[in-house]
């Protein structure tokens, strides 16, 4: 019986503490933490506070029950026995520690372990029955009005059909009015939450992330943005100025580890959601990306650098997907076939995975975490997501939205990184699908580490497309889709065109294609008419301009260089007009490797099919 009873406490559902972090003030790291322990099944109260300097936070379950009746000759045992049989209290050792620090409150977990089971349903606690401070209002102005408990209930309901409270929570509530001994106050609710927008009623306290000066982008654990932990930070710059938008902090393996336990916690009752609910919330995703685009777009152009005409085409790109991710019922049936045999059916059925992973790029910083995400959440999955460290904002962004759509808490959430958390990733058993966006090396790695460890990985991998111009092509036409293709947001995107091959010799089309290059406006993402905007680093520029001159050393002719290129009133921006090289063979580096950059290559060839064959093959020069 011991050693069953030990088995079965071991399978139980592990609690996790909230993840450390600093917050703004005393109330919000306790909002904080009472949210996340509602996610996890637990209820957090307050054990100790001096206000100004530090609050103590235990669970309502620590503690042990004190039997205040005087002992008539008894035996301790028959004492113990003979104690109240409704305490809740376990003695539960959870204690998380909240200090002010420096202005700013600071979270630390002294002890994150329960000895009890977490709560099945925690609308069956009593907290839940607590009525938020808008509810308190209205029940003082309906009892001057001379409305009954009953009445007030009633009305109350109207408005709030998950009201669990009964006429004896009413009745309390007249009372302490009436004594004058209750204040009104914001009231923690553990109802379920259809959305984050808070009452118009109370006051918005932004988040310390918010407040800090550059705002530092939060991870999403549990449902809730947390500021990391971590010290180290990377920058996100405004390509055009060198302004720092934002940091980025590199989160720690525990803050990973919660944010996946908290989508493992999250994928059963997920997983269980019918269909059409899910879909629901896709709708209003979709919606509410529409209604916020302008900002979507103007986040993206202010850390990525592309014009805002390209990040509003970024942003619909990936809408696209959302809307096909609001028809996923049909998708989602399975086949059947009877009698394949003398009595034998065959039937298949489509299942949600578990937990996903997407490691995003920077070229698309809406659109790509749109391929991923919502379709992996409307199939019945919960995601984690890794947006670039170059341009985050936008992924945090759409999570806002698709939390204000409905998503319940723990189905998405967002960390960032570098090396570590990507390792992370493929490495973690829980993970059991990764998919992938980048260039060829990292897509290598990644695809042979996840695949190692038995995850499904979807890489997408490698920028380098080709364009085949034959003499009879069009003359206008062609040089409006080269011009397109291969200078649009500064060549970074991964379907850029960076190498054009001129059947027949390069010589009818040179002066018009450099031409068209010159007339296009380079600038600032953000001013008007502007065609082409920065590159994303100053890394990245220096990498285009090493790659140039290699060309050039290898034998290449320079038709266009824009390399010198100084913007006015953007002076220190990582400008690179459009370049066009001619004469690139297949064995320059510039030909092997990703420009990602204004570049094109020029190449021409006179015998069609025999050419292309060993372009395409790879050959280490073309034959004559």
């Amino acid at each position: 019986m011991e050693l069953q009873s030990c088995m079965e406490l071991n399978e139980s559902p592990l609690m996790l503490p909230p993840p450390p972090g600093t917050f703004v003030d005393r109330e919000e790291l306790i909002q904080h933490v009472g949210d996340f322990a509602v996610a996890q099944g637990y209820v957090v109260t307050i054990k100790q506070s001096k206000r100004d300097r530090v609050v103590v936070l235990g669970c309502d379950r620590g503690g042990v029950y004190r039997n205040r009746r005087k002992a008539v000759n008894e035996s301790l045992a028959e004492q113990a026995r003979k104690r109240k049989t409704g305490s809740r209290l376990t003695n539960c050792p959870f204690e998380a520690v909240g200090k002010k620090d420096d202005g700013l409150w600071v979270l630390t977990i002294k002890n994150g372990t329960h000895n009890h089971e977490p709560l099945k349903d925690i609308s069956e606690h009593p907290s839940a029955r607590r009525l938020t401070e808008r509810e308190v209002l209205l029940i003082k102005e309906m009892t001057e009005a001379g409305l009954r408990p009953r009445q007030i209930l009633k009305r109350l309901r109207q408005s709030n059909p998950e009201l669990l409270s009964t006429p004896k929570h009413v009745y309390n509530v007249k009372a302490k009015l009436r004594q004058g001994n209750m204040t009104v106050r914001n009231f923690k609710s553990l109802r379920p939450q259809k959305s984050a927008v808070r009452n118009n009623d109370t006051a918005v306290i932004e988040p310390s992330w918010k407040q800090r000066n550059p705002p530092r982008v939060p991870n999403l654990i549990g449902g809730r943005f947390i500021d990391s932990q971590s010290f180290p930070s990377i920058n996100v710059l405004n390509p055009a100025t060198q302004e720092v938008v934002s940091q980025v902090p590199l989160t720690t393996i525990e803050e990973f580890k919660t944010a996946i336990f908290s989508a493992k916690r999250s994928f059963p009752l997920w997983r269980n959601t019918p269909i059409t609910t899910r879909q629901r919330i896709m709708f209003k995703f979709q919606e509410l990306i529409r209604r916020d685009i302008d900002k979507l777009a103007m986040c993206i152009t202010m850390e990525h650098g592309k014009t805002l005409s390209d990040a509003y085409g970024d942003v619909l790109r990936g809408l696209e997907v959302v809307e096909h991710a609001c028809g996923l019922a049909t998708l989602q049936m399975g086949e059947f076939v009877s009698n394949v045999t003398n009595g034998i059916d065959t039937y298949s059925i489509r299942e949600p995975l578990g937990v996903c992973a997407g490691i995003c790029p920077f070229d698309f910083p809406a659109m790509i975490p749109l391929w991923m995400f919502p379709i992996a959440v409307t199939c019945g999955n919960t995601f984690i997501l890794k947006p670039s460290e170059k341009d985050p904002g936008a992924s945090v962004m759409l999570a806002e939205l698709a939390i204000e759509a409905g998503l319940p808490d723990g189905v998405l959430n967002i960390v960032h990184g570098t090396n570590d958390i990507v390792n992370a990733i493929c490495d973690d058993d829980d993970i059991k699908a990764i998919s992938f966006v980048g260039p060829n090396t990292a897509g290598a790695y990644i695809y042979a580490r996840a695949s190692a460890k038995g995850k499904r990985i979807q890489s997408n991998v490698g920028a380098k497309n080709h364009a085949v111009i034959m003499p009879d092509a069009s003359m206008d036409a062609t040089l409006n889709t080269l011009v397109a293709a291969g200078f649009g947001a500064a060549g970074q995107k991964c379907m850029a065109l960076s190498t054009v091959v001129f059947v027949g010799g390069l010589n009818p089309w040179e002066h018009k294609l450099v031409e068209r290059a010159k007339a296009l406006n380079v600038n600032a993402g953000t001013e008007a008419d502007v065609d082409l905007g920065p590159v994303i680093s100053k890394q990245a520029r220096e990498q285009i301009c090493r790659l140039i001159q290699s060309s050039i050393d290898s034998g290449a002719k320079m038709v266009l260089d824009g390399r010198n290129l100084v913007v006015p009133g953007f002076e220190d921006g990582n400008f690179i007009g459009p370049t066009i090289l001619s004469g690139v063979t297949t064995n320059m580096e510039s030909y092997k490797e990703e420009i990602f950059g204004p570049v094109l290559l020029c190449m021409q060839i006179w015998q069609w099919s025999f050419d292309i064959y060993y372009i395409w093959c790879g050959s280490e020069e073309i034959p004559s």
